[in-house]
């Protein structure tokens, strides 16, 4: 019997140090559990500031491209106006010559000899 009682303690020995490495291992894998948090809650934070700078960056495109069109549509208008001008340069420049011309003619017949 006292065979058994050895055995019996051996085997509660080896159980509590079985215990005592399972304990340890447990330590070990909540400090993992902590790090990991951590790291996962600084991506979290890098993320969001990620997200607002995304978010003012479509912010400034849009008001950009906004300008943008602006731009062109100010540019269409100052060249068709630029284009009507024109226009009215050319036919004012025309009827200009064309009374000169019959100025010119009119002259030329008073100044021929009757």
């Amino acid at each position: 019997m006292s065979n058994h009682g050895a055995i019996m303690q051996t085997y509660n020995q080896e159980l509590v140090k079985f215990l005592e490495t399972l304990k340890i291992k447990r330590v070990q894998v909540a400090e993992r559990i902590h790090q990991e948090e951590c790291a996962k809650a600084e991506l979290e934070k890098t993320m969001s500031d990620l997200q607002d700078k995304i978010k003012h960056c479509d912010d400034s495109l849009e008001q950009h491209k906004s300008i943008y069109e602006h731009y062109n549509k100010v540019i269409e208008e100052v060249e068709t106006g630029f284009k009507k001008i024109l226009e009215t340069s050319k036919t004012l420049l025309q009827v200009a010559q064309h009374e000169v011309n019959k100025l010119n003619i009119s002259t030329n017949s008073q100044n021929e000899p009757i």
